[in-house]
């Protein structure tokens, strides 16, 4: 009895001794890897450059007074579509004090001088018919007469200009009635009912009344930085996406490039300007925040893969292509545009073609577990 139960203890122990052996073997054995692959696709590449900016107006009219005044009344808000010579606002005169007594005093010298030149011509006519003076002495004391006439009417005039701000002869061209220079939307009344505006002059901008511009005509306006504006030319296409409006681009076209940079935080910046083109669907309000890809060179409809599969040898770039299970022989391909994701293959490979993926090896289990999902290629 005791003999069996010792064969049995060596029996069990030789088992143990034999299965932790067998363990640590499985343990230590390499499992195979197996790689994923990738197909060649078809696409389209594009080489671009960003620039942030904004959609604004391509014309943005100030309008401003002719004359100083106080806000009278405003016929139009923000938002409003006008067309041109539309009313927008009217506008009361403060006469200056002393232009006032000025004009005042014109009136009544000029008044005098017209009565005197009146009686002058009242006499003079009434010797003149009877043959007493020349006509060549009437005709002075006549022009004396119709000068002091069109002194009066000027400084009268005059008079009115500095009261209301017009003339009795300018009627509804009169300067205290502001219109519209141009057709298109109010896009900002800066001032209200009751504020002060100063005339626009040589010596002063003056106080904008309202800003008009047509948002049928829009621009983009970014800026480029120096190290990019070299490889931007007039003519280039962009895509421009607009932050407010989500899911949609609009087509635009670079139509001028500044000459001279600004520094910005350290950097020059270049200004740059494109006519965008608006989609019926959408309204661009002035003043979108937007940044524009400018597209260098596009390739359309061509053969690619993504960059990160290449591998180079020297110059030579080349990818390793599945010959069998999980056996893989170089190829040699002619490489042409890149966007930094994606490469467009010009020679050496096709749409069948399997490309190692070389920088992501996979246990015996994730080949498994893929294959149940549908496999190991990708575009």
């Amino acid at each position: 009895m005791k003999k069996v139960l010792r064969l049995t203890a060596v029996v069990v122990l030789l088992g143990v001794v034999g299965y932790t052996l067998f363990f640590l073997y499985q343990k230590s054995a390499e499992k195979p890897v197996y790689y994923k692959t990738e197909n060649p696709y078809i696409t389209s590449i594009y080489k671009k450059t960003i620039a942030a900016g904004s959609i604004l107006p391509r014309k943005e009219i100030l309008i401003k007074p002719q004359v100083s005044g106080i806000i009278d009344e405003l016929y139009v808000e923000p938002g409003d579509k006008v067309s041109k010579g539309q009313l927008i606002a009217r506008i009361k005169i403060i006469p200056d004090m002393a232009q006032l007594n000025n004009a005042e005093n014109r009136v009544r010298v000029a008044q005098l001088n017209l009565d005197n030149a009146k009686r002058n011509y009242d006499r003079f006519k009434d010797l003149f018919e009877k043959g007493v003076v020349a006509e060549a002495e009437f005709q002075d004391v006549e022009l004396t007469y119709k000068n002091a006439l069109e002194e009066l009417d000027a400084a009268e005039n005059n008079l009115q200009i500095i009261k209301e701000g017009a003339s009795k002869k300018s009627g509804e061209s009169a300067n205290t009635l502001i219109r519209s220079t141009s057709e298109g939307m109010v896009l900002d009344i800066p001032v209200e009912e009751g504020n002060s505006v100063i005339e626009a002059n040589t010596f002063n901008e003056g106080t904008t009344i309202a800003t008009i511009a047509d948002l049928g005509e829009m621009i983009f306006e970014g800026k480029v930085d120096e190290s990019e504006v070299g490889k931007i030319s007039t003519g280039l296409p962009l895509i421009v996406s607009v932050g407010a409006i989500q899911g949609t681009t609009f087509n635009a076209e670079l139509e001028y490039i500044s000459p001279k940079g600004v520094e910005e935080n350290g950097a020059i910046q270049f200004e740059i300007k494109a006519d965008v083109e608006l989609k019926d669907e959408f309204f661009v309000r002035a003043g979108y925040s937007a940044n524009a890809d400018i597209v260098l060179e596009k390739r359309e409809d061509v053969l690619a893969i993504r960059e990160s599969l290449l591998q180079f040898d020297g110059k030579q770039p080349y990818v390793e292509v599945e010959v069998g299970e999980q056996t893989y022989e170089r190829r040699d391909v002619k490489i042409g545009l890149s966007d930094g994701i994606q490469v467009e293959i010009l020679e050496g490979l096709n749409e069948e073609d399997k490309v190692k993926v070389w920088n992501k090896p996979m246990t015996e289990e994730m080949m498994a577990n893929q294959g149940q999902r549908g496999g190991g290629r990708g575009r």
